[in-house]
């Protein structure tokens, strides 16, 4: 079972790699191993949500620098399972949304690890409807772009009306779709993640989780902490000093 000791400014993250998620699995380890990872930032942070990190862009980045966008010339093939979810401490791949990927491949560098919040059962429930509303969206978004040539054309004619049939057409079957598909909903041991250790619940589904921290969850939580600014980027930076693969 792959380990990567990641040592951070402010100490040191040990994260699992789950054979599970082969392509991340091996990705993570083998950039991890070239040093691709060293002098990079925790970019991103948001304060009971998660840490951002992985942006080749970010290296020696100058204070204001926009940060996020940068990484590989390559993305990988999501490898999303119901039973790897966004517990506290889950290490998890970043991407672009599902408006311009909707086969929510991943980032081919960045990362982030989950912090979230502890939930209560009713927060639960609402957030079961919240994964129904998800899959829905998703769906209606990959029917977008199946046809945005159509659309396209619609709104080069101005054509209203069409492209007012054309979207009850879209949301007809999108509900067709939904309902012949089980009802996304949190898994008992999900729920009991979510309402003893915490984590970002609504995320599940959508990005792939391919590892969890072993040790050091203090440090993620030392992170999320610091004060940011534009961008939820640290006013003082977090950097990776360099990863270890075990």
């Amino acid at each position: 079972m792959a380990k990567v000791l990641i040592q951070t400014t402010e100490g040191d993250i040990t994260v699992r790699l789950y054979d599970q998620t082969p392509q991340h699995r091996d990705n993570f380890l083998k950039l991890a191993a070239e040093g691709y990872y060293d002098g990079t930032l925790f970019h991103r942070v948001i304060r009971d949500f998660m840490i951002q990190g992985g942006d080749p862009d970010s290296i020696g980045a100058p204070a204001g620098k926009s940060l996020g966008v940068g990484g590989p010339d390559y993305t990988i093939d999501a490898e999303i399972l119901p039973e790897l979810f966004h517990k506290r401490g889950a290490l998890c791949a970043a991407r672009q949304g599902d408006e311009v990927n909707p086969t929510k491949r991943s980032s081919g560098s960045q990362f982030y690890i989950v912090w979230g919040k502890k939930y209560s059962e009713g927060e639960l429930r609402q957030m079961d409807k919240q994964l129904q509303m998800q899959q829905e969206q998703s769906v209606f978004n990959s029917l977008v772009a199946k046809n945005r040539d159509l659309i396209l054309k619609l709104r080069r004619e101005r054509d209203r009306a069409g492209l007012s049939a054309l979207q009850d057409e879209l949301l007809a079957e999108t509900h067709a779709i939904c309902a012949s598909k089980p009802k996304p909903q949190l898994g008992a041991e999900q729920k009991q993640a979510y309402s003893t250790i915490g984590g970002t619940p609504f995320l599940d589904g959508q990005y792939t989780v391919f590892g969890e921290v072993e040790e050091g969850l203090d440090v993620v939580g030392k992170i999320q902490e610091v004060a940011t600014g534009r961008g939820d980027r640290p006013v003082a930076d977090v950097k990776v000093v360099s990863m270890k693969v075990y």
